[in-house]
């Protein structure tokens, strides 16, 4: 095979088909979408270097811009999140070169970037910026033809918006994490659900009758808490966001300071996309045998650093528990190595949810090129005609029909003359 690609085995490949085509039949939006772009070719000829989390989901969206006729290069946008016999499919059974290997370490990281953006890229497909970041700092001799790109999740877009305010930006993005028909089901059913997932077949502990503290009350937050009350935990959530606090409060839930959290809670987990959200104060006064763990999207959230300096020890008593002993004997776990315990230790959101995710990716690309040179260098919210084709599709493959404005009604709407 002619094809450059670096994964961890082709013999893996039909595993990993049977896998994509499982999927498959959980995305008819996405189905749809690319019967349509088999026969309009919209992506014709357009180089695309896409950084997500290789999966089967991934795995459909990426045959569907291949199927749309563009020259399409994948590598992980994650560490851990790669699916080793997804990855070998791509490569075997739809020639779709990929760089990505789970548990590569942050160099081989980083060289699958550069070896997805040696394909000079038309558009850009990011999940958390690190390619489009790379691309500015790294590679700057491939901006002149790219003309856009689109981010996925929340932690990307605030770093491209900083750098859209710093100036820094070189080309348009659209944000389809801002999507409402990604933070309705994405973030808040698909995160809400995986995350348990993760965080059960990491350690295999009951829910029912735990302190579980939610750090982030956002789309992502607002699912999880809403999950594990479902099954039986008793949830804290801890905000500095007024506005999200108050909501959490009006939802039910007990809304405190993670320092006053931290003593009490029995599992912790971080949606907040910022940086040492459970840090050295925190692990101090933890009980002995705390989990933790992150479901946002880069392993910062908690300040892995400061538990090695506090712990005098450190063994694995289960694939991905990392438990480190504290000098008084208490013992604090953390899961994944602080990164995605979703996709970590399970294998993301159901595809029924990245079903309309990834329509949206596939439609802002082809909104991209369509419109090509009507945009500055800046972050674009998805728009809302493309958020409404994507619900009304999955409400068809639901089998679900809602009414219809009438022209009266129309009228209605657009008038200002009508009173008491």
């Amino acid at each position: 095979m002619s094809l450059e690609y670096d994964i961890r085995d082709v013999e893996l490949a039909e595993g990993g088909r049977r896998r994509i085509e499982w999927a498959e039949f959980e995305m008819p939006v996405l189905r749809q979408i690319r019967n349509r772009f088999a026969k309009e070719q919209p992506l014709k000829g357009t180089r695309v270097s896409a950084c997500l989390h290789v999966t089967t989901e991934t795995a459909n969206l990426m045959r569907t811009l291949q199927i749309g006729g563009a020259d399409a290069v994948l590598c992980a946008s994650n560490p851990l999140s790669t699916q080793d016999d997804v990855a070998a499919s791509l490569v075997t059974h739809f020639e779709i070169p990929v760089y990505a290997i789970k548990g590569e370490d942050n160099k081989t990281y980083y060289r699958h970037i550069h070896a997805a953006l040696d394909n000079k890229p038309h558009i850009t497909m990011d999940d958390g910026a690190d390619l489009v970041s790379t691309l500015h700092k790294e590679r700057r001799e491939l901006l002149e033809e790219v003309q856009g790109g689109t981010e996925e999740t929340t932690t990307g877009v605030i770093r491209l918006r900083a750098m859209a305010a710093d100036g820094a930006l070189a080309y348009p993005i659209i944000a389809v994490n801002d999507a409402m028909t990604k933070h309705f089901f994405d973030n808040r059913y698909g995160t809400g659900q995986s995350t348990v997932d993760g965080i059960v077949r990491a350690t295999n502990i009951l829910l029912a009758g735990k302190v579980f503290v939610v750090a982030g009350y956002g789309w992502c937050g607002r699912g999880l808490a809403m999950r594990v009350r479902g099954m039986g935990a008793n949830v804290i959530v801890t905000e500095v966001t007024p506005l999200s606090a108050l909501e959490a409060v009006m939802d039910g839930f007990r809304v405190m300071p993670m320092i006053e959290a931290a003593p009490i809670g029995d599992i912790f987990c971080t949606l907040t996309g910022n940086i040492n959200v459970i840090d050295r104060q925190h692990f101090a006064v933890m009980k002995d045998g705390a989990i933790v763990s992150n479901s946002g999207h880069f392993n910062v959230e908690v300040n892995i650093a400061a538990l090695d300096e506090m712990a005098t020890e450190k063994h694995k008593p289960r694939p991905f528990i990392e438990q480190y002993s504290l000098p008084d004997g208490r013992r604090i776990n953390l899961l994944a190595e602080g990164r995605l315990i979703n996709l970590a230790a399970a294998e993301g959101h159901p595809a029924s949810v990245m079903d309309m995710s990834f329509a949206n990716q596939a439609l802002s690309m082809e909104y991209i090129l369509k419109n090509a040179g009507m945009f500055e260098n800046r972050v674009y919210t998805i728009p809302e005609a493309i958020d409404r084709e994507i619900a009304r599709i999955k409400l068809a493959s639901m089998g679900i029909q809602i009414d219809v404005l009438t022209e009266e009604q129309k009228k209605y709407l657009s008038s200002w003359e009508e009173g008491t």
